[in-house]
């Protein structure tokens, strides 16, 4: 079986790469975890991630500049049904729009759009960073062995808002409800970091890893 992790110019792939082939390890699955630009790559995977740190904007124009990526992802992912991941602003991008810095088009997989964090004690800062527990609202087959409570690692200053509820999987309490994980079908996204999100996260990718979403 083969994961890979897409290098669009934006995203922490060193330390995605370690969690994910540790998952794997600690699952016990016999898999290669390949660091890719590679349309070519994303077609012969079993498995996706898309990771991102930035701007919306700068993210969708680096993921734009890899001819073929998105065409790939789309069959991959929305025709083939395989599984995906999103990290970060790689879960942002699965949005309609993105509104940093004006409007720029997402993926429009998941319908929504991605704005600043607004809140209303003066105490808590934006960008939203460090550890923050995660209230679940779903039993997703990812979730498993997780629970509400537990901590996860945060850095951003816009937060995705799903046009549908039931696509948020999770949320945090940081003076307003935040998204902390969506979903639909094969696809899922995080808003923390799983690779530096310790016990937590490595569980997390451990359960994308062997996510059958067919069998969900």
């Amino acid at each position: 079986m083969k994961t890979v992790i897409i290098d669009y110019g934006s995203g922490n792939l060193k330390s995605a790469e370690k969690s994910t082939l540790r998952a794997a390890r600690d699952a016990g699955l016999d898999m290669d975890v390949i660091v890719t630009s590679s349309p070519k790559e994303v077609l012969s995977a079993d498995r996706i991630i898309l990771p991102g740190v930035g701007a919306f904007a700068d993210c969708m124009r680096g993921l734009k500049s890899l001819d073929g990526m998105i065409d790939a992802l789309e069959e991959a992912v929305l025709t083939q049904k395989k599984p995906f991941l999103g990290i970060c602003v790689g879960m942002q991008l699965l949005a309609d729009a993105g509104l940093e810095h004006g409007r720029t088009e997402g993926l429009g997989w998941i319908n929504g759009t991605v704005e600043m964090i607004k809140v209303s004690d003066p105490k808590l800062k934006v960008p939203h960073m460090g550890w923050n527990n995660l209230d679940l609202v779903s039993d997703h087959t990812v979730l498993n062995g997780i629970e509400s409570g537990e901590h996860a690692y945060f850095v951003h200053s816009y937060h995705f808002k799903t046009a549908n509820h039931t696509n948020t999987l999770a949320h945090v309490d940081y003076s307003t409800k935040i998204t902390a994980m969506i979903g639909r079908d094969n696809i899922i996204g995080t808003q923390f970091h799983p690779e530096k999100s310790q016990s937590l996260g490595l569980k997390l990718l451990e359960n994308f890893l062997k996510w059958s979403p067919q069998h969900d």
